[in-house]
């Protein structure tokens, strides 16, 4: 059996206040010292750049983005989004906006195309503000700035669970 190959991925836009969350964390974790089967890629808005790297038969991926769930700004969570089903009528309302990122759609894309990664989670951060696409916020507010380094943490932790059940598989 082969080690594993994790994808971490970085999700966000910088001039959109606390959607820039994933593409930081991500910043701060190419910093630290990783496992060499681990990618970590800041995907920012490129959607169809993400789709297709999660064609590449990773045995984790790890989406980091802000995300809006009702909870206090800077909450963290760690979700297992269900799997979108491809379906004929879907087909149209796939196509991946190039100034957008959508995570639900790219993973509809990626089925679309008939492929579905092993496991996929989202990291994800109760966001203050976004902004909006006409005037734009930059920085990250001060709750999700303070959140950035549990979720580096947390990032870490999801990897070495990853590599303790391959570990665990491989001895089995």
């Amino acid at each position: 059996m082969s080690r594993p190959r994790i994808l971490v991925a970085g999700i966000g836009n910088i001039f959109l206040g606390d959607d820039a969350f994933g593409v930081e964390v991500v910043r701060r974790l190419s910093q630290r010292p990783l496992p060499e089967m681990v990618r970590v890629i800041d995907f920012g808005i490129r959607g169809l750049d993400l789709t297709y790297s999660l064609l590449d038969d990773y045995d984790a991926t790890i989406l980091v983005d802000a995300l809006p769930r009702g909870d206090e700004p800077g909450t963290l969570y760690v979700l297992e989004p269900e799997w979108p089903a491809a379906s004929p009528e879907s087909q149209d309302a796939v196509l991946v906006d190039a100034h957008v990122m959508n995570p639900m759609r790219v993973l509809q894309m990626v089925s679309s195309l008939g492929a579905r990664p092993k496991q996929v989670l989202i990291v994800g951060c109760e966001p203050a503000t976004l902004g909006d696409e006409f005037e734009g916020v930059m920085g990250l507010s001060p709750a999700v700035e303070a959140a950035l380094g549990g979720a580096v943490d947390l990032v870490e932790s999801l990897i070495a669970k990853t590599l303790a059940r391959h570990r665990a598989a491989m001895l089995a």
